[in-house]
């Protein structure tokens, strides 16, 4: 008689080959092999042993299954079966460099035999995962994992018109170390904005190891057109990879994973966090999409901690918090991280041309006061730290665009439910206190994005003292699973994987913002046009 587990794996299967969300539950495909790493970290071999056998009847060729099943018989001490599963996953094409990322402290008995160093001579490599890039318009870093500690050369060529003969332009140096998850992030300034870069990197003097380009974005502060994408829900799934591809071919100004963007739930385990993040910077399509394409990200409960899960108004408490956030660190290439060791975090802000974007964490220092039975007289999402930041940052701007990004909607009913109290539907003062902020300081041209919710959306928040605010939300890059269209929103999209694309253009008189909806097919379902001329005091000034 079938088992439980072999019954939800079955609906998995389903699900991953586009059959639609029939047993969706607590087993999706990106959720069976982090949870059997969370068996092996503890101890639970067995168990995770048999997890991926029974997955594995239906699928022999999941590479995934075939990595854990790797790990798990390292760490029970059985070298040579260990082997035949690397090798096995290796044949069926798992990137031998997952092996040599680790967890390493799962791995490590295995990587130490002589077997799996003749391994390592003929599939190795120094550069595992990335490069990564976070570019503006005079500035560019590039984060990248090695093998093992070693020194990193880049180098900066500046390319001729029509894709001709490069120049060489910049050089840097840098290392990566145990500390920092054998990872660096290398940055030059100087560029010039709006302009074509072609890089190569190298480890330990060798020859480039890893060539690609970039563009700098136009010059900050003057007008400009140009394109971003966002979303959020990019849980690992392998059909959906293709996805990175799709968004890669768009040539976007620049990228905002706006969270989920791995799905981890595993606060108190270091090594599954890093298995998520691993599993998804090994996959080919995403390593060329980040080599080209500018990223920025931030968190959402998945990411930080458990299903709508948060952090409190302690740096240091609970435990869990601060780790967290150094591996976050780790494996992006931000401008900075909150403000700093003394007040962590994943806020920050950056600049393209003449629009402003901020970048919000409503993790770390979140009070709900609504759950757990907590007695709070004013929840906060944000903390008081992170809203002084934000309301220093835009009484200071002097952008076209302002352009609030939050890892949850913002408006109203975007969430049905007690559930919605997770959004800013649970914090309704502190959002009003945002709201307000704009209206009393005259701030205009702010537009909000979010994720979270598994669709595209877009939504008119109206105001009685000001402009009304749009809101664009989407959140599902790779998801399998989808939540329903709700009603007071202009629109919305879930049929399939989607994600939101920004095109600015501030070079008009009445400068405006044209979001899309456009599906994993690179098919454009929705459009909506925003004029600056809407975002105005005196536009409105009759609400």
């Amino acid at each position: 008689m079938p088992t439980w587990r072999t019954f939800a794996i079955s609906c998995v299967a389903l699900l991953s080959i586009g059959f639609g969300a029939v047993c969706l539950g607590q087993e999706q495909y990106k959720r069976i092999s982090r949870d059997a790493v969370a068996q092996i970290v503890d101890g639970n071999h067995d168990d995770a042993i048999g997890t991926c056998q029974e997955y594995l009847q239906a699928h022999p060729d999941d590479i995934e299954s075939l990595y854990v099943l790797a790990v798990a018989h390292t760490q029970k001490g059985q070298i040579e079966e260990a082997l035949f599963y690397a090798k096995k996953a290796i044949a069926a094409g798992l990137p031998f460099e997952r092996f040599q990322a680790g967890p390493r402290e799962l791995l490590q008995p295995l990587t130490k035999s002589d077997k799996f160093k003749a391994l390592a001579q003929e599939y190795g490599r120094e550069i595992l995962h990335g490069p990564m890039i976070s570019v503006t318009d005079r500035q560019a870093r590039c984060w990248l994992r090695t093998a093992g500690a070693t020194q990193v050369g880049w180098r900066l060529y500046a390319v001729g018109q029509g894709n001709g003969p490069t120049t060489f332009r910049k050089a840097g140096l840098g290392e990566t170390n145990s500390k920092n998850d054998f990872t660096a992030v290398l940055s030059l300034t100087g560029l010039k904005p709006a302009t074509l870069y072609e890089y190569r990197l190298g480890t330990s003097g060798d020859d480039a190891e890893s060539v690609a380009r970039f563009r700098t974005s136009p010059e900050r502060g003057k007008p400009a057109t140009f394109a971003i994408g966002f979303g959020g829900g990019a849980g690992y799934t392998p059909p959906h990879e293709r996805m990175w591809d799709t968004v890669r071919s768009r040539n976007l100004t620049a990228f905002l994973f706006l969270g989920d963007n791995v799905y981890i739930d595993n606060p108190t385990r270091q090594a599954v966090q890093r298995y998520c993040y691993y599993r998804r910077q090994s996959r080919p399509e995403f390593r060329k999409f980040v080599a080209g394409t500018p990223i920025y990200a931030i968190w959402d409960d998945h990411d930080f901690t458990t299903d709508d899960g948060w952090g409190g108004p302690d740096i240091h408490e609970p435990a869990w918090k601060l780790p967290v956030w150094r591996t976050f660190q780790n494996n992006w290439a931000n401008p900075y991280y909150g403000g700093g060791p003394t007040q962590p975090g994943c806020w920050f802000d950056f600049s393209l041309a003449d629009v402003d974007f901020f970048m919000l964490d409503g993790r770390y220092y979140r009070v709900e006061g609504r759950r757990q039975g907590l007695e709070v007289e004013n929840p906060s999402m944000l903390g008081q730290a992170q809203k002084r930041w934000l309301f220093e940052k835009l009484g200071e701007s002097k952008a076209t665009f302002k352009v609030l990004v939050s890892p949850v909607p913002w408006a109203s009913g975007a969430k049905p439910g007690k559930a919605g109290m997770d959004t800013w539907e649970g914090f309704h003062e502190e959002r009003e206190e945002i709201f307000s902020f704009l209206a009393r300081h005259r701030i205009e041209g702010v537009l909000l994005l979010s994720a979270d919710r598994h669709r595209s959306d877009a939504w008119k928040i109206e105001r009685e003292n000001g402009y009304p605010l749009y809101e664009f939300e989407s959140s599902r890059l790779t998801n399998i699973h989808k939540h329903g269209i709700m009603p007071g929103s202009l629109f919305g999209y879930n049929k399939t994987c989607s994600f939101g694309l920004l095109a600015f253009d501030t070079t008009l008189v009445d400068p405006e913002v044209t979001y899309k909806v456009v599906t994993i097919d690179n098919e454009v379902v929705h459009t909506l046009t925003v004029r600056k001329s809407q975002l105005t005091h005196a536009e409105n000034a009759g609400n």
